[in-house]
């Protein structure tokens, strides 16, 4: 199995080549909102934007031929991802543009960076650490985007092929469960709290609101110290946050080797869209949208790739409302769950209960069907790679089941398995997959 990693270097020109890539990178913007005016908006394809404005991005921009067919694919992929939210392609910002082959490579010799700019190829030196020189070693690769970050700087995005090894199979799981006062908790026990990156993000937020107002109504001095600090600051809360996220996604991985697990996580897409709906004052809206549980998700899926870890993404619903003994619907009051069922009575930490849910799922979810007993469920995998639980079975999909307690046992659970496989008992009856 093939993983891409992408490694970020900061690049060093001279004068002339920094004005050579910021030609660069205004033509490639350029370009790009060319051909996404003049093409139709429900046009995707990237072959066909090509065969429609090439020519003229070639003759109005001055661009070498493969960084015109790399504007034209820039447009299409981003169409496909708007798609998908349901949302249109507005503008693209003269901040990257995307190599090929062809108009870029790397040398080791020296360190350096081969690129098709405006007026031929440039050779740029790049800052490398310990760690990029380490993976770029003895490589050859094949694709780069050249990137200006918001410090002003010039950075060079290069994209590398790994072998990564087969998953592990197995049928223990690890349940993870995503949250804003725990980050993660685990089925096994582990947690961490998010206390911290909390604390971190309402200090910033105090002084960025400070630093703002004495930016508009202070003297010409005072606003330039100003802008000075805030420049600064800029990015320092995003790095906690990544470093923490790196941590945590890395002492995960490293549990599932050493009990030889997969890992099973929430699949939360569209949170903030359903909880941004609801009234809520303004620093709640603020914590919950710097909730960065998504690239927690991508560090595991990154990590579990490279070692080997199977990643199973599985439906969130009742998990966090439901006893993981006796799958009866339970009250969860802040951190606290208490089950009420009186034969289980179990009480505990909420997400310690809904990561054992979450581990059950995704041990079905690892394991082949077994009969009419079950309860299936249809998975398709999404974009980043992972499983994730779909609404409506299609033809030659992947099913995965649900065990169904016998009849004289259904109740609240019934229901539960039936909303986490979102289908309906009618559905369900009809074709067998369970004796209601």
């Amino acid at each position: 199995m093939e993983q891409v990693l992408t490694l970020v270097c900061k690049l060093n020109p001279s004068q002339k080549q920094a004005e050579e890539i910021e030609l660069v990178l205004a033509a490639f913007a350029s370009a790009c909102n060319y051909a996404n005016q003049k093409v139709k908006p429900q046009i995707t394809s990237k072959m066909t934007i090509q065969n429609l404005v090439y020519n003229e991005i070639r003759a109005l921009f001055g661009l070498s031929a493969n960084l015109a067919v790399r504007a034209c694919a820039r447009v299409g992929a981003n169409r496909k991802t708007a798609k998908l939210k349901n949302k249109p392609v507005k503008a693209f910002k003269p901040t990257s543009a995307d190599y090929d082959a062809r108009i870029f490579s790397f040398r080791e010799k020296d360190w350096t960076v081969s690129l098709t700019l405006m007026n031929g190829r440039e050779h740029i030196k790049i800052d490398a650490g310990n760690y990029q020189r380490g993976k770029l070693k003895g490589k050859k690769p094949t694709s780069a985007q050249l990137c200006k970050h918001r410090d002003g700087n010039y950075y060079i995005h290069i994209q590398i092929k790994d072998e990564a090894p087969e998953p592990i199979k197995s049928n223990n799981v690890i349940g993870v469960d995503f949250g804003r006062r725990d980050i993660a908790v685990t089925s096994n026990g582990d947690k961490w709290d998010g206390k911290q990156i909390n604390d971190v993000r309402d200090k910033f937020s105090r002084v960025r609101s400070s630093l703002q107002k004495k930016a508009t109504k202070g003297t010409r001095s005072t606003r330039r110290r100003v802008r000075q600090i805030l420049q600064r600051l800029s990015g320092k809360e995003r790095r906690f946050q990544q470093w923490l996220n790196h941590n945590i996604s890395k002492s995960i991985i490293q549990d599932a080797l050493k009990n030889n697990a997969a890992v099973a996580i929430e699949d939360l897409t569209g949170i903030r869209e359903r909880t941004n709906q609801k009234p809520r004052n303004k620093t709640e809206r603020r914590r919950s949208n710097c909730w960065s549980f998504y690239q927690l998700r991508s560090f595991l899926e990154y990590k579990g790739i490279q070692f080997g870890v199977e990643i199973i993404a599985v439906p969130p619903a009742w998990t966090s409302q439901t006893c993981h003994q006796c799958l009866h619907i339970g009250l969860r009051s802040g951190k606290r769950f208490k089950c009420t069922n009186e034969a289980c009575s179990w009480s505990g930490d909420a997400d310690y209960n809904g990561s054992k849910n979450i581990s059950a799922i995704g041990a079905v979810f690892v394991n082949q069907p077994r009969g009419s007993n079950y309860l299936c469920c249809n998975l398709s995998t999404d974009s980043s790679g992972l499983l994730k639980a779909r609404t409506v079975p299609d033809k030659g999909s992947v099913w995965v089941v649900y065990p169904v307690l016998p009849h004289h046992k259904l109740s609240q659970s019934h229901e539960l398995l039936l909303n986490v496989a979102r289908l309906t008992p009618d559905f369900c009856v009809q074709r067998g997959y369970c004796k209601c």
